[in-house]
């Protein structure tokens, strides 16, 4: 494996439109999964840090120009950035696999185009963001105003480092807002890429701060910041509610997007070779390492055998392979501890009584990298720890199910409801389980679909608030009614 396009300069904060080093001069080191080798130096942002940050950004809030810019140059600047992610696309693609570890392929193909996809989306938004006049009585003028909440704090995970920039980001900026945004410790070079993309883009300072560093400290810090108006978050279920207790005292505003587990329902009547590759790919894209990955594959029972016989024929063809080669289809896992993890919930399952039927183990590439086999877990009762915990990684808890009824009892009984698939030729029956599954997003004869103009979001302990579409326009804004006496 080789480390080009690898940054030769210690990447540094970005705050008020300068690159900076961290007040306490601290740096960590960010690895590339796939070879444990060290990449580069990082400005390892503190609580002084991301107060810099907060205060650059309600200034530029408060006094800058960027609320007060008029649209159509506020969504000229946000396309041109879009544009600036094209340009630069093989060279971000290439520090997200280096950073992240996931196949070159699904950082450029699938990753990339979300990304400058996001930009250029909310910025056809920017001038169509209006409040209404409401008819309240004649001798009254009563209209509404949407406006930008303030500053946001985003923080974003590592699973989909550059993706998740745009996701928060974008729609943000769009409404006016100004935004101080923590990378994952794990991965935050796209993050710093994309910030300074921006302020070639024509950002003005402060507008978009990037903060690397710890959870603990940074990401703590910006959550019970004063300043803060709204914090943005994806990750686990776990530090969602940590955050949510921690912002009260500040009553912010919260969009969180936290953990999954989500149900692949295959009813006999489906096309047996899309359904095939739809249950491959709603768990080994990504690695698994996705909150939305159909880690709980619900087959009905008259074809269960059959269909998990060759899904895991399927699964043990898929080996991993260097990230940065073309033809990989399954990179390495984020950290040491990621796979661990991963490989404990293998053998748990395995004590609980599933089969194991495909994977299950480490499989190094030349000799390093955190990379976990493609597995697959047949016999697993719904009630086990892998059918109830997200695992997190390339691990399929394959569950029968006797009708549609019972799957979707199945499928419901857990605490997560991010999303859901379903496959089946029966169009009636189609629309039944959807409207009957509790999830936020839920594919029907598709699986890991997304695009700017669709909104994602989860149920129950998934979260609640909306990234993408419009819908997400209502989280980052605020809306004012207006009376105006004419009499």
């Amino acid at each position: 494996m080789t480390d080009t396009l690898v940054p030769v300069k210690p990447v540094r904060l970005i705050i008020n439109g300068e690159a900076v080093d961290a007040a306490s001069g601290k740096t960590f080191t960010t690895v590339n999964p796939a070879t444990e080798a060290p990449i580069c130096a990082v400005a390892e942002a503190g609580a002084e840090d991301v107060d810099r940050a907060v205060k650059a950004a309600r200034a530029a809030f408060e006094s800058g120009p960027w609320p007060k810019l008029r649209p159509a140059e506020r969504q000229r600047i946000l396309w041109r950035l879009g544009d600036l992610i094209v340009a630069h696309g093989d060279e971000l693609a290439r520090l997200e696999t280096l950073d992240n570890g996931k196949p070159i392929a699904e950082s450029k193909n699938a990753d990339l185009p979300m990304v400058y996809g996001c930009f250029h989306y909310f910025s056809g938004w920017v001038t169509k963001l209006s409040g209404e006049t409401v008819p309240v009585n004649p001798s009254l003028f009563t209209y509404t105003l949407r406006e930008p909440i303030g500053v946001l704090g985003a923080i974003t995970p590592w699973n989909f480092p550059m993706i998740m920039v745009a996701w928060k980001t974008a729609p943000a900026l769009a409404a006016g807002n100004t935004v101080v945004l923590k990378p994952a410790f794990e991965t935050p070079l796209t993050a710093v890429r994309i910030g300074e993309l921006a302020l070639e883009a024509g950002l003005p300072p402060g507008v978009l701060n990037i903060v690397p560093g710890r959870g603990t400290v940074a990401g703590e810090a910006l959550v019970q910041h004063p300043m803060v108006d709204k914090i943005s978050f994806t990750g686990s279920t776990e530090v969602g509610r940590h955050i949510l207790r921690k912002s009260a005292d500040t009553l912010k505003k919260l969009t969180l997007e936290l953990g999954g587990k989500s149900p692949n329902i295959v009813f006999a009547d489906a096309d047996p070779e899309a359904a095939l590759r739809g249950a491959a790919s709603g768990i080994f894209y990504g690695k698994g390492e996705v909150c939305a990955a159909g880690s709980r594959l619900l087959v009905e029972k008259s074809i269960h055998a059959e269909f998990v016989a060759k899904l895991a024929e399927r699964a043990r063809k898929l080996v991993p392979g260097d990230p940065l080669d073309p033809k990989t289809r399954l990179g390495a896992l984020i950290s040491e501890k990621q796979m661990t993890s991963v490989l404990g919930y293998v053998e748990a399952g395995v004590k609980e009584g599933a089969r194991l039927v495909a994977g299950g183990q480490r499989q190094p590439v030349n000799g390093k990298g955190w990379f976990v086999q493609a597995t697959v877990l047949d016999g697993v009762d719904n009630r086990m720890k892998v059918a109830q915990e997200e695992i997190f990684g390339p691990v399929l808890a394959v569950i029968p199910f006797d009708d549609a009824e019972d799957a979707v009892r199945k499928a419901n009984d857990i605490p997560f409801g991010l999303a859901a698939g379903v496959w089946t030729r029966d169009v009636k029956k189609a629309h039944a389980v959807a409207r009957a599954l509790k999830a936020g997003t839920v594919w029907v004869n598709t699986y890991n679909l997304y695009d700017p103009a669709m909104p994602f979001g989860g149920y129950k302990s998934s979260g609640f608030g909306r990234d993408l579409g419009a819908e997400c326009l209502r989280d980052v804004t605020q809306v004012k009614s207006v009376w105006m006496n004419l009499e």
